[in-house]
């Protein structure tokens, strides 16, 4: 069965998705990537010395990996369209995560904002996939503007509380007709599973391979739980009842087992 997931025109042979943050050093970057088979991995191009190639996290990454700067530190529409344009200047292509966060508490992204952002990115020919709070108007609006795919948190970013935005991330999958990426929360390979049997077309982790006690182990462990949870949703899972059902006619064997042995039973 052919399964191709493709975002503005690239087909993606990984449905996870990879952030660069957090992690003890930048040597660990790459074999997180290659232990997880992640092929799309973002980066805040604040943290991006390109003067310095030591500190140069670009220089860590797999040619063969598809760059998606992300508009981290933005905090309204017109910063986001700057650092945008900044990292394609900077030579590290059109792909961007719109990120516009005005929130310091809870981290929320700024629907409104974000909206207004991904209409000019897209007009200027950027693959844009914004990160936005799980809102169907929103998301709608997003879609009309241009976005290559619309990418709900699934819990505040940083917390690896899991897909506590379930009910409305399976809505955007039924209602917008653009691969849907969970991003922010998953905090475990059960939860990355559990996103991807709802059928959405990919999750993106970063904090919950970075904190963990074996980053690159975690990552294989992702990469795998994110292929399960996507052939378990092309199995098609079966109905859930209330009550019990045994798989195997057992009554009748038992049945028929006992007149078998029985006085007068045929053997």
């Amino acid at each position: 069965m052919e399964d191709s997931l493709v975002i503005g025109g690239v087909p993606l042979r990984s449905r996870l998705f990879v952030g660069t943050g957090k992690f003890a050093s930048y040597e660990q970057i790459p074999e997180v990537i290659k232990a997880s088979r992640a092929q799309v991995v973002t980066v805040a191009l604040r943290r991006v010395d390109f003067g310095t190639p030591k500190e140069n996290m670009l220089e860590y990454l797999p040619d063969d990996v598809v760059l998606m700067p992300n508009t981290s530190g933005a905090r309204n529409a017109s910063e986001a369209i700057r650092i945008a344009r900044i990292a394609r200047e900077a030579g590290c292509g059109n792909w961007v995560k719109i990120e516009v966060v005005n929130d310091q508490k809870y981290l929320l992204p700024d629907n409104f904002e974000t909206i207004k952002a991904v209409e000019v990115l897209a007009k200027e020919g950027f693959i844009v996939l914004p990160y936005m709070s799980p809102d169907l108007a929103a998301a709608r609006r997003m879609a009309d503007a241009g976005a290559a795919a619309i990418m709900p948190l699934g819990a505040p970013i940083g917390t690896n509380r899991g897909l506590r935005t379930k009910e409305l991330v399976q809505i955007l999958v039924s209602e917008i007709d653009l691969p849907i990426v969970v991003d922010a929360g998953i905090g475990r390979p059960s939860e990355a599973a559990e996103a991807m049997e709802l059928g959405v077309a990919a999750v993106l982790v970063n904090t919950a391979l970075a904190t963990a006690d074996n980053p690159v182990l975690m990552a294989e462990a992702f990469g795998l739980a994110v292929e399960a949870g996507r052939k378990a949703f092309l199995a098609g899972p079966g109905a859930t009842q209330r009550s019990a059902e045994a798989s195997s006619p057992l009554t009748g064997f038992l049945r028929d087992s006992e007149g078998a042995s029985s006085p007068g039973g045929k053997a």
